[in-house]
């Protein structure tokens, strides 16, 4: 199933068209009674028709609704019905296609041979075509749900990676934090104490030999702290991965986090450059989490950031639209803005969350401008 499904999808989209054209025109040439001018207009309108169906559903779907009164055919609007419930998503414009369909298919033409047919007759075509009618729409309603099932599957296996990344992250940055507090406060400490005696040494001992061994210890010592030093230092930043040590992000870091955040986002407005650095981090890790819910929670929508200042706070306002596509819950901690607001609450700022009238959502931080 997999194997044919994947051969029909290389099949180029023109040379689809032109063969559902072909079975159209076909269809229309076995059921075609009377060769008049206007029934082969209709139909080589409504059979042509069909090559713009990708471009324009409803408009080809109306073209084919009089060759489907005129004639005895199926395969036109039935074809135009399906590609208009692949790629639509109103309901009611589907049911009234429909019943379009369905009528322009059981209605006898000329329409003054609806007394010879009858009326029982009539609405028997009518309900028969009906059902013919849904058959199409059903499947292509199908078709259009499995797509946006497969898209957001890879939506939620691409935030399940992105989480994973900021986890192992996190957890690097709290083993090299700690691994740098043993490092300062243990070995540092002990080499420290050894400089010390190597210098007292140094200085009470007549042996030269002893005095020169002393010497060689307390500089070696003080070399080693000195690269003690470093690599706490080096430790303490925050890397992206194993391999690479990177400080932490500031508000030089926002232009490439908002161009990288898979998202189409709009970045505006300015900080002063008396901000301080853990406003910086503030103000940078409020962007990102605001945008990771935005590609997570709020699939198709578009976000804006607003940098901004007022008297002696600055802040960020992260607005996005509402959602253009359905959305399917995404595992996560639900810790995010809880530690966005505990983060402003340290800085003496506020952190404001909630939805907007026009169905998106507003990340709003407001700190002073000073808290170094």
């Amino acid at each position: 199933m997999s194997r044919a499904r994947e051969l029909w999808e290389r099949v180029p989209a023109p040379v689809v068209d032109l063969v559902l054209v072909a079975v159209a025109a076909v269809d229309v040439w076995l059921n075609m009674w009377e060769y008049t001018r206007l029934g082969i207009a209709l139909a080589a309108v409504g059979c042509a028709a069909l090559a713009f169906r990708r471009r324009f559903p409803l408009g080809v779907f109306l073209l084919t609704l009089p060759l489907a009164l005129t004639q005895d055919v199926a395969v036109a609007v039935l074809v135009a019905l399906f590609t208009l419930a692949e790629r639509s998503r109103n309901r009611r414009l589907l049911a009234v296609c429909v019943a379009l369909s369905a009528v322009a298919s059981s209605t006898p033409w000329p329409l003054a041979s609806l007394t010879e047919v009858g009326r029982t007759m009539t609405l028997v075509f009518f309900v028969y075509s009906l059902a013919t009618s849904i058959a199409p729409v059903l499947f292509g309603q199908l078709i259009q749900t499995h797509r946006d099932l497969g898209r957001r599957l890879t939506e939620i296996e691409e935030a399940r990676e992105h989480e994973r990344t900021l986890h192992a992250q996190a957890v690097l940055a709290r083993e090299r934090a700690q691994l740098a507090r043993e490092m300062h406060d243990v070995v540092s400490h002990q080499v420290s104490l050894i400089a010390v005696r190597a210098g007292a040494l140094q200085v009470a001992t007549k042996d030269a030999d002893a005095k020169e061994a002393a010497r060689t210890i307390r500089s070696l010592s003080v070399t080693t702290l000195d690269e003690l030093r470093t690599m706490v230092t080096l430790l303490r930043a925050s890397g992206g991965n194993a391999t690479e040590l990177t400080p932490q992000p500031t508000l030089a870091d926002l232009r490439k986090l908002v161009e990288s955040s898979g998202t189409h986002t709009e970045l505006s407005g300015e900080l002063p450059p008396a901000v301080g650095t853990p406003a910086q981090r503030a103000v940078y890790r409020t962007v990102q989490e605001a945008l990771t819910n935005v590609r997570k929670h709020a699939p198709g929508a578009t976000a804006c950031v607003e940098l901004w200042q007022d008297g002696d706070h600055v802040g960020v306002t992260v607005t996005n639209t509402a959602s253009t596509r359905p959305s399917l819950p995404l595992p996560g901690s639900r810790q995010g803005l809880v530690g966005l607001r505990e983060r402003a609450e340290i800085l003496h700022g506020t952190l404001e969350s909630g939805p907007t009238a026009e169905g998106g959502y507003r990340v709003r931080l407001r700190i002073p401008l000073s808290t170094d």
